[in-house]
């Protein structure tokens, strides 16, 4: 059963995906009068149906509207386009596992406005969870979640959130060695882009993250003059990482206050072993479709288990003609767009500010001061 935006009035779209796990998913530019008539729509229609047997999972933004017309909501939500935690998987399965079995009548409800991949990731996930318990009912189901996927999903899912899902499949089946032990991480060799934008030039720049807290923040690099293939980006001391770590790459542009994101990847180190991890075009976040990242064009990172220099790294160093900026206060460089995530609801009167000034910081931030980005 779908509930399309062509269907009335409305600006939802709202599927059965089985009998008990609904989706309900809006544009994520839809404004907020529209958004709130719609749900208030969305709780009128679950509850004449379901009457109070429905679990609302929010995979967005905290919202004050959702909690008000429905009590039973559990917030999840993570940035639109990312693949969300191990750990807040596990939860959310076990969310819907723990709320469906308690009564036969009991439906979930996945709520989400922004990209569809989200919802991707849980239902593919929770089809590698049910599993553990599944029994013949489950079967129907299985069957219904996969057509779900392939059907309407996959191709929005982004490489990160596909391999949060193989990560999530292979670490309950086994087929994935746990590593438990924290790693240092000694170097990351990015490819040089000498056409990244027009008249030439990259100036490429580093943002590591772990569990959405920045950790690490590199110098610019200037790559204009160099010959070579990769720039090799050395953390002095090593960074110490365990857990989901995010590491995006920007290219801050020559001219005007702005920056673009070359690459963005997500992993855990749970899944790692050995000393190097590498991940091909396909395999990164938005350098999976754009033109100007080369097809055979891969990152490389390069860990331990101790904070020691490598030995045989030293040779792993950049072509004379690349230069760096380590001491920057450039703004667009500080800023940390996940900095407030969550911290407000996104039907509150600050945290429309806030999400309003950082879709517009490319155009304003050279009117506002370091202090107020940071």
């Amino acid at each position: 059963v779908s509930v399309s935006p062509l269907t009335r009035h409305y600006d939802f779209d709202l599927t059965y995906i089985t009998e008990r796990i609904i989706c309900v998913f809006f544009l994520l530019d839809l404004d907020e009068e529209r958004y709130h008539n719609n749900i208030k729509e969305v709780a009128a229609m679950l509850k004449s149906r379901h009457q109070d047997k429905f679990l609302l999972l929010n995979l967005s933004e905290k919202r004050h509207d959702i909690s008000r017309l429905n009590p039973k909501v559990q917030d999840f939500g993570w940035p639109d386009l990312h693949a969300p935690p191990l750990d807040k998987i596990c939860a959310m399965c076990k969310a819907m596992e723990s709320w469906l079995t308690s009564d036969p009548q009991h439906v979930v409800v996945l709520h989400c406005k922004g990209n569809k991949g989200k919802t991707g990731v849980i239902i593919a996930a929770y089809m590698h969870y049910s599993k553990i318990s599944a029994g013949a009912d489950q079967a129907l189901s299985t069957v219904a979640m996969r057509k779900f996927c392939e059907d309407k999903i996959s191709h929005s899912l982004q490489p990160s959130q596909n391999r949060y899902i193989y990560y999530f499949g292979g670490l309950l089946s086994g087929s994935i060695k746990l590593n438990s032990n924290a790693l240092f991480l000694h170097q990351v060799l990015i490819p040089t882009l000498p056409n990244f934008q027009s008249g030439g030039g990259y100036s490429p720049f580093l943002k590591i993250y772990q569990s959405l807290q920045l950790v690490y923040t590199s110098g610019i690099y200037d790559v204009q003059a160099s010959r070579g293939r990769r720039v090799c980006v050395t953390l002095e001391p090593a960074l110490q990482l365990k857990g989901d770590v995010m590491v995006k790459c920007y290219h801050r542009h020559a001219h005007g206050f702005e920056r673009e994101c070359v690459f963005r990847v997500q992993f855990h180190t749970c899944t790692v072993h050995g000393a190097q991890l590498w991940f091909g075009k396909e395999e990164l976040d938005k350098a999976c479709k754009d033109d100007r990242f080369p097809s055979d064009a891969k990152v490389e990172f390069v860990f331990s288990y101790r904070p020691e220099t490598i030995k045989g790294t030293q040779t792993l160093t950049n072509d004379p003609g690349v230069t760096v900026d380590y001491g920057t206060s450039d703004p667009v460089v500080r800023w940390d767009s996940y900095e407030n995530f969550n911290l407000h609801h996104q039907d509150s009167t600050e945290g429309n500010t806030h999400i309003h000034t950082n879709r517009q910081f490319s155009t304003r931030c050279h009117c506002l001061s370091l202090e107020v980005l940071t």
